[in-house]
């Protein structure tokens, strides 16, 4: 059977094992080097989504896991066997591309039970398992007949997705494969994708250059940028405790300002008027200049007499409806500030639109400049 009972799926108080390992991996072209030196363990049955701008390395580090490429220098290992020269078809893994790559003249049945007439299993057996593959991934058992360039958008990448599966493979590997999809259907697909991961407990690794997909769906996320992995951590880890200026202003929109210490050691703003009481950066280094971060969910617009341990006096001149909140942006001096309120919580009135804006130190990272 494909799907995996809640009995027995991995248990959250013990780590899982590793199921695939990199250790200095390292690929170039000519004098290039497109990934530079990675060492990470991947873990049996999690979905970890590799995110990094375009030219990052994070589709050159899919392809020399998938074995379409091998490396320069370092080792990949699967259950502990080095696997760097493996061909793909000899991994017991399958990558789901951006393209879909499905046989356009074939059904939606034939689609997914071409991995299974390769195998050489009989008809009737492939058509069964192609039928229970479609319940997996919410496909109707009448489409099985159905040209599968008839089928909509996001129908096709279902068959692609069961057809992945139709190889029972040990590692899900995904190139972008929602990149072309209208929003509202992304964020239906996101969903499936985690309800899929969960019910089969298979190892998905999933490459992406949308923080919002990665968030939504991973267990662990890995920040890329020219070449390297730069973070790797929870989505709650990589949001709440970005280890530099890259990763903090990559993983959504924030609020950023320079600061100086003082001959008395306060901290005062570069590119903002003020002083500032800040956390010491979590690095533990001793700074003279520092980069201030404050997402704008933390930052507040201050009624008068609201205390606040940081102060920034500016002027509201738009705003923006995000559903549930609303964003505003402030400018402060040169400067602009976002600022998101729950919908529903009034400015204060001011005839200028002047208004205060307020944070508390804990609530903001200061990182090395």
């Amino acid at each position: 059977m494909l799907l995996t009972s809640p009995a027995a799926l991995p248990d959250p108080a013990s780590p899982p094992k590793p199921i695939l390992q990199l250790v200095g991996l390292r690929k170039s072209f000519g004098g290039f080097d497109a990934v530079q030196g990675i060492d990470l363990d991947v873990r049996e049955g999690e979905f970890l989504t590799i995110v990094g701008p375009s030219g990052s390395g994070k589709t050159t580090l899919l392809r020399m896991l998938a074995g379409m490429d091998t490396p320069s220098e370092g080792n990949i290992t699967l259950h502990g066997e080095l696997i760097n020269d493996v061909p793909p078809n000899r991994r017991p893994t399958c990558l789901v591309f951006q393209s879909l790559a499905l046989f356009p003249h074939k059904s939606v049945g034939e689609n997914i039970a071409f991995p299974l007439k390769v195998k050489g299993v009989d008809a009737a057996a492939r058509k069964a398992r192609a039928l229970e593959l479609m319940r997996v991934v919410r496909l109707p058992e009448s489409y099985f007949d159905k040209n599968v360039m008839k089928c909509s958008g996001g129908e096709r990448q279902r068959v692609a997705l069961a057809r992945a599966l139709a190889y029972d493979p040990e590692v899900l590997f995904f190139d972008e494969p929602l990149s072309a999809i209208d929003y509202k259907l992304k964020k239906t697909l996101e969903k499936e994708l985690k309800d899929l991961h969960r019910e089969t407990g298979k190892t998905f690794i999933y490459i992406t250059h949308s923080l919002e997909e990665a968030m939504v769906m991973s267990d662990r996320i890995g920040v890329m940028r020219a070449g390297r992995l730069v973070q790797v951590g929870t989505p709650e880890e990589i949001y709440g405790a970005p280890v530099d200026r890259f990763v903090c202003e990559f993983v959504g929109e924030v609020n950023t300002f320079q600061v100086k210490r003082g001959p008395d050691g306060a901290w005062n703003g570069t590119d903002v008027p003020g002083t500032f009481t800040l956390q010491p950066p979590a690095s533990g280094a001793v700074l003279d200049e520092a980069f201030v971060v404050v997402r704008p969910e933390f930052m507040r617009i201050l009624a008068p007499g609201e205390s606040a341990d940081n102060r920034l006096e500016g002027v509201v001149y738009n705003e923006y409806s995000l559903g549930s909140r609303i964003q505003y942006q402030v400018r402060v001096g040169a400067k602009v500030m976002l600022v998101e309120l729950s919908r529903g919580r009034a400015l204060p009135s001011s005839a200028d639109r002047r208004v205060t804006l307020g944070w508390d130190a804990a609530d903001a990272f200061t990182l090395e400049s």
